[in-house]
């Protein structure tokens, strides 16, 4: 029997509105969750507000409010948010809480008593001297600064003496590098892995274990004169949640005997892949199993920041594409895990190719001719044609593909599985021409085509689901499924919907958007350039997709003009370019070329023309743009 799952989000700083790096980790956590729940395995996913420390308090004095009065109120932003994004955690932990105060205490005080493997105390009370950054909620050195200040909030650190508890976390360095190389703690990605076993090379000392100047925080109970520190008390939010404090049962399942995986951005990479695993071996509880650190992205190419007015609140988003598809747009932006660009001036494009015509246009085809040609009743299968049993084949291995991907956090790539799952119904249903069946009536043939269509969306709707979830009930909706046939099992075999179903579509599962600018609190309009410079947003307009030349042949009367046939993996369309003096027609056949798509058709030498592909030139000699590997017809350059 599998272990539970049990994934943690960073809790949250309440001294601010959640925005769209919140989302980021939170809408990817829920993801993984959901994976494994649709794999018949029990997952516990946490996230909640870190509401301690002199940022906090600092924020409330500046709102003027009371500690927990700020608290209560930003908390509520929070919340609201996930629920309109449509996250389903399992329990949202505030450190103000009550139950989170008693386990606090609990591990202080384990630690406390605790003592290295030389019999010294894990728990010692000296003198600290030094800076530290209100800001970052750390003591920081004079080597980290930039001209004075720290790098992160642009301001001069404040200098402290004052009496701390201090954590000998020296003593638990060795074991730690050897649960990281022996693989008991893994740390993902492997870059990040290496940057943790660096930093214990960088002559580490212990840290503080308490403050004593602040007052906004859970004072020791064997010093009520000072307050644990804001990383401390933080970090113990992942057992408090789970009841290291007052329910040894639910504790015992979801920390001690779970896989404990925590998720959130590498810029806390230190506190969570050194202070914790030493914090919980004090203790003598288990670390968690694996430690998975994303990059950090950019908004249209600058670091998202109020002053630069390109922050982004997520419920804007939900309010103009929805939660599925804010959900979606947010996590296809680049690979998972690496730092990336949020192209926010895509948002409307990405929404209308992907969601509007990949998917939400195969929908409606294939019920529009199940309702034309069958009374709106799913029509059985037929086997008797390759296509259909090529069909089959990547059906039946696209969910165990994607779940494999989520186990190993590659989450871009799994939601790829899904959506290329839909680009090959789309091409099937295209190379198969269902409407020319329908014409010359040979409909078992159509209904064989028509019931493959739908046994990928059955499929899709699981593998999107984790991802889409509200959509994807709509689509099974749409096929007459209840959630008994909601998980991986079922979608990993073909020809499991039931002929004479009610096949019905009441409107678009995403309804095409018209263009406009997503609201990132911008209020100067972007200046054009006299130097011949275009913005980001103008060269996000084209629309770059890999395509097959299914046939070539040169235009007659033309000695420099190739026309094309190109499957663009949603259909097949016509082009024309001037490369007949550099290829030859046969040498066009079977080769993935790159071709703008949302070109206006141009007609040339009375040959329509739909794309443009995309060729170098110097001089007389002129090459065309092609892929360094294999992608399907269909994928964006981006």
């Amino acid at each position: 029997m599998r272990k539970p799952f049990y994934i943690t989000t960073p809790i949250y700083y309440v001294n601010d509105r959640p925005h769209i790096g919140h989302a980021y980790t939170t809408i990817a956590a829920d993801l993984v969750a959901r994976f494994h729940r649709l794999a018949d395995r029990e997952a516990f996913f946490l996230t909640g507000t870190d509401e301690h420390g002199s940022k906090v308090a600092e924020a409330a004095a500046e709102a003027g409010m009371s500690e927990i009065d700020f608290c209560n109120r930003t908390v509520e932003t929070f919340k609201t948010a996930w629920k309109n994004l449509d996250i389903d955690y399992s329990f949202f932990i505030r450190t103000t809480s009550e139950r989170h105060l008693q386990a606090v205490r609990k591990i202080l005080d384990a630690m406390r008593t605790a003592r290295t493997e030389d019999g010294r105390e894990v728990v010692y009370s000296d003198y600290y001297e030094g800076l530290y950054c209100t800001g970052c909620e750390k003591f920081i050195t004079e080597k980290e600064l930039l001209d004075g200040l720290c790098p992160d909030h642009q301001r001069a650190p404040d200098r402290v003496r004052e009496k701390n508890y201090f954590f000998r976390l020296t003593a638990y360095l060795p074991r730690i590098i050897e649960m990281i190389e022996g693989g008991e703690l893994q740390i993902l990605p492997e870059e990040r892995r290496k940057e943790v076993l660096g930093l214990i090379g960088q002559n580490l000392q212990d840290f503080s274990l308490s403050r004593e100047r602040v007052k906004w925080g859970i004072p020791l109970t064997f010093d009520p004169t000072q307050v644990a520190y804001v990383w401390v008390d933080a970090l113990s939010n992942y057992i408090s949640a789970v009841g290291y404090a007052d329910n040894e049962e639910e504790f015992a399942k979801w920390w001690q005997g779970a896989e404990v995986v925590h998720l959130m951005a590498k810029d806390i990479l230190k506190f969570h892949c050194l202070y914790w695993p030493a914090m919980l071996m004090a203790a003598g509880l288990k670390v968690p199993d694996r430690i998975f650190l994303h990059g950090y992205f950019t908004v249209d190419r600058a670091k998202m920041s109020k002053s630069l007015g390109n922050f982004i609140d997520p419920n804007d988003l939900v309010a103009q594409f929805g939660a599925d598809g804010t959900r979606y747009l947010l996590l296809t932006q680049y690979p998972f895990g690496a730092d990336g660009d949020i192209q926010a001036g895509r948002f409307v494009e990405q929404y209308n190719s992907d969601l509007a015509n990949d998917l939400g246009n195969l929908v409606s085809r294939v019920v529009k001719m199940i309702a034309t040609n069958f009374d709106g009743k799913l029509p059985g299968p037929h086997r008797d044609t390759g296509e259909i049993d090529r069909l089959m084949e990547i059906t039946e291995r696209a969910t165990g593909t994607a779940y494999e991907h989520v186990k190993h956090f590659r989450l871009s790539q799994a939601i790829a599985v899904g959506m290329d799952l839909v680009r090959s119904a789309n091409k099937f249903f295209n190379d198969t021409a269902p409407w020319v069946l329908a014409r010359e009536g040979r409909l078992e043939q159509l209904g064989g085509i028509l019931y493959a269509c739908c046994e990928v969306l059955r499929v899709v709707s699981v593998i999107l689901y984790p991802v889409m979830p509200r959509k994807m009930q709509e689509i099974r909706k749409v096929l007459s499924l209840d959630d008994t046939t909601l998980n991986l099992d079922s979608a990993m075999t073909f020809f499991e919907l039931n002929a004479g179903v009610s096949i019905h579509l009441d409107g678009p599962i995403f309804p095409r958007l018209e263009a406009e600018t997503v609201e990132t609190g911008r209020t100067k309009p972007v200046e054009t350039s006299s130097d011949n410079l275009i913005d980001i947003s103008e060269f996000a307009k084209l629309d770059i997709r890999v395509a097959e030349v299914l046939e070539a042949a040169k235009v007659e009367g033309a000695d420099k003009l190739l026309q094309m046939q190109i499957d663009t993996g949603t259909e097949k369309r016509q082009i024309v370019a001037g490369i007949a003096q550099h290829y030859a027609p046969e040498q066009m056949v079977g080769m993935r070329i790159l071709v703008v798509t949302n070109l206006k058709p141009a007609t040339i030498r009375g040959v329509e023309s739909n794309g443009m592909l995309l060729a170098a030139t110097k001089g007389k000699n002129l090459r065309l743009v092609t892929l360094d590997g294999d992608l399907p017809p269909g994928a964006r350059v981006s």
